[in-house]
This record gives C-alpha cells, sequence and structure tokens, in this order.
C-alpha cells in the first residue's frame, strides 16, 4: 500500500485539515444511516448508525469506532459508509458514549482503552450479523480496538475476522505531549475542548458531585481535562495512570487476529518516533507507515480532492483475510 500526498496538500496540518473539510464529497447522494439504541449491560445505551440498506445475509460488514468526539457524521465515516454502499459490503458506526447527539445516562463517558465497550459491542454485532465481521478503529478508537484486540487474544477471531486502527494513539502520552504544544494547542485542543467540556458539564448537571466544575472550565490541555474528568470516571488513579494503562503499543504482540495498523509519519498528532516499529509487534499485526497522510487525512487527486484512498487501502486488507 502506498500513498503520495498531492502536490497541493503539503505538511501534515493541511492534509489533516483539508480531509476533515472534504467529508461531504460522496460518490452520488449522501450515505443513509439507520439508528438503533442498543441498552448496554449496565442500565445505559449506545447508539448504532447502520448505512441503509442493512446487509445482506453472508455480506461483510465493516464496524467502526470513531475517533474523539467523531460520529457517523465524521469524514472518515462518511468516506468508508459510500465505499461500502459502492462495494455492497456492510457498515455500521458504533457510537461511543455520548457521542451519537445524546447524552447517555450513566455517570461515565468514553476514553481511549475502553476495550470492554468495544468487546460488548462486537460480540453483538457478531451475534446479529449472518456474514464476516471487520472492525475499523479511528484514532482513540482505533487505539481502544487494539487494546480490546490485546485483551481478548486468541478469541478475537470469534467476533471478527481482522482489525484495522487508522491513526491510533498508541503511545497516549506522547500523543498527549504532543497535541498539547505549539500549533496543535492553539487549534486542535481548542477544537476538543470546544465540545468536551460541555458534555462533561451536562454529566455534571446530571450526576450532582462527579467532579470540580471550576478546574474543568479551567482545563486548557487535553492532560488536564483527563485529570479532572475521564481518568477518575473510568477507573484510573490520574492522567498518568490513564495513559499508560490504556495505551496499546506496549501489548501489540499479543495480537491473534490479523491488524492492519495505518499511521502517517508526519501525523500533527502523534510523533513519528513513537510509532511501533516491526520487532514490537507479533506476526499478526501488519504495519504501514506512509511519510505523508496527516491524521486521518490521506486525501487525493486534484483540487478540491477526495477521500477514496483510505477505504479502498481497508478494502484490500480486509479482503486479504475473507475466508
Amino acid at each position: 500500500m502506498n500513498y503520495l500526498a498531492p502536490w497541493w496538500l503539503p505538511g501534515g496540518n493541511l492534509q489533516t485539515i483539508v480531509a476533515a473539510k472534504l467529508g461531504r464529497t460522496y460518490s452520488g447522494e449522501p450515505p443513509v444511516f439507520l439508528r438503533e439504541r442498543w441498552d448496554t449491560p449496565d442500565g445505559d445505551f449506545v447508539d448504532v448508525d447502520w448505512l441503509a440498506p442493512k446487509p445482506f445475509i453472508g455480506a461483510p460488514l465493516w464496524v467502526m469506532f470513531h475517533g474523539l468526539e467523531g460520529s457517523s457524521s465524521s469524514h472518515y465515516a462518511l468516506a468508508c459508509a459510500d465505499y461500502a454502499r459502492r462495494q455492497g459490503t456492510g457498515f455500521a458506526v458504533a457510537h461511543f458514549r455520548g457521542c451519537s447527539g445524546e447524552l447517555n445516562r450513566a455517570p461515565r463517558a468514553y476514553h481511549s482503552g475502553d476495550y470492554e465497550e468495544i468487546g460488548w459491542i462486537l460480540q453483538r454485532f457478531a451475534s446479529l450479523h449472518n456474514g464476516p465481521v471487520y472492525a475499523i478503529g479511528i484514532s482513540l478508537g482505533g487505539n481502544a480496538l487494539m487494546r480490546w484486540a490485546e485483551e481478548a487474544g486468541s478469541s478475537a477471531g470469534a467476533s471478527v475476522r481482522a482489525v484495522a486502527a487508522v491513526c491510533a494513539p498508541l503511545d497516549l502520552a506522547a500523543s498527549g505531549k504532543a497535541i498539547g504544544q505549539g500549533f496543535n494547542r492553539q487549534v486542535y485542543t481548542r477544537m476538543f475542548l470546544r465540545s468536551m467540556k460541555p458534555k462533561a458539564l451536562a454529566k455534571l448537571k446530571q450526576h450532582p458531585g462527579l467532579f470540580d466544575a471550576q478546574a474543568l472550565m479551567a482545563a486548557q490541555d487535553l492532560y488536564a481535562f483527563d485529570n479532572i474528568f475521564t481518568a477518575p470516571l473510568h477507573g484510573f488513579r490520574d492522567t498518568e495512570d490513564y495513559w499508560k494503562r490504556a495505551s496499546a503499543k506496549a501489548h501489540l504482540a499479543a495480537v491473534r487476529v490479523p491488524a492492519l495498523l495505518i499511521n502517517a509519519r508526519n501525523d500533527p498528532f502523534i510523533p513519528a518516533d513513537s510509532l511501533p516499529a516491526a520487532h514490537e509487534v507479533g506476526q499478526y499485526v501488519h504495519l504501514w507507515q506512509p511519510e505523508h497522510g496527516g491524521h486521518v487525512g490521506f486525501a487525493a487527486g486534484m483540487p478540491p480532492g477526495h477521500l477514496r484512498t483510505l477505504p479502498q487501502a481497508l478494502g484490500r486488507w480486509f479482503d486479504q483475510h475473507a475466508r
């Protein structure tokens, strides 16, 4: 698999930002999703958006776990849905809690190591769909997916044929430091916090006393936000404990299902020197680390460009593992 950024998209930041703006370019009509609400074992719910129409019996199904503050309307989800529609492949986006447009009920949200949630969702898809299931994790969702694959070990194959993690921050400490500095801090961190803080405050209104509202509003980076909100709500001591225990990089040799890890080496969020090397992964893990692409970018063609490169790469990978 090869990717070379077009001449008009130099640099990781431009490749990241332009791709995000291309999310509404389709091959024809925009994808249509059908929403289902699944009750969770702890009395909460997750919302699942199925590409319409649902897949036929025996057809492959792609299940996507989105990135931080993502959803089925994210550019990468729409690009993959468009590709799946043209291929006759089923496609569904499983929203992490609170990301579907409606606040979830429980005193929790989602996090980068949410592998138990991933496992429950994939088991349900496998029970509902009579055909091969393939899982895709984007950014945060990619790290969580790989943590599930690591924890599941040889049992992962009961739910999926293969998995792919796209631009996953497999070393959360390295990525957290990178996004908290310079241009990243001024642009991307502010963008994320603009949606994360109001959702956290809504959660506090639901569950008074859950955290310190003043401290949360004073948070200026994801480290501080995670220290006040994400870590304590999900059983971690603090940000450092969360980032260490939730990171997938140290456990990649434990994966026992075919796994593709896609990471551009100019990703603004993920330092290239933090990416796993071939000797750090097991025989089931394939690394694709092109020099260009940005963070979930990979736009191609002449202006205004298109986003078909990523779904085509995923399709080739999954086809290799159909049986």
